[in-house]
């Protein structure tokens, strides 16, 4: 795929979302994980969705059991998000983020933004992809940069 609005990825609910949706929006793409140290970091993505979203910030959530740390139904994360940190963002459908059954998405953005070192696999959860409003893989964040380090970065692609 060219575009990262050519990806379809499905919602908590089964329904099929096409990322060209939020075209013209800065995404904030995190792989995240509910029972994870980083957890808490739920909190901070939910803070920078509300206080930049009038201003074109989407922050999209992929769960991910990855490394382990995601309940076993989507019911049960849309449930937790939503009860323990009021999350309003979307929130999709469990991804593989490395290997052979990586989804297409994440092949895209690990391949737009290397980690560490150059490292193209996700490390662990709660690791960050920033998208400018053409759709560009911007910048990539580790897990351990708290959401609140982001706001300069969102408010220089605002």
């Amino acid at each position: 795929m060219s575009s990262i609005y050519d990806f379809e990825v499905t919602s908590l609910d089964g329904n099929a979302v096409r990322i060209s949706d939020y075209q013209d929006k800065l995404l904030l793409i995190v792989n995240t994980a509910s029972k994870c140290g980083f957890t808490p970091q739920f909190s901070g993505l939910e803070t920078l969705h509300r206080l930049y979203g009038k201003r074109g910030l989407v922050v999209l959530g992929f769960p991910s059991d990855q490394f382990h740390q995601e309940f076993a139904t989507e019911l049960e994360v849309g449930t937790f998000c939503r009860n323990r940190y009021g999350v309003t963002f979307p929130v999709f459908q469990k991804v593989v983020l490395n290997g052979p059954n990586s989804h297409p998405l994440y092949e895209f953005l690990k391949s737009g933004a290397r980690g560490f070192l150059g490292t193209k696999a996700i490390k662990w959860n709660f690791t960050k992809f920033l998208v400018d409003r053409q759709g560009r893989v911007k910048s990539r964040f580790a897990p351990t940069t708290r959401p609140e380090k982001l706001e300069k970065a969102v408010q220089k692609l605002l």
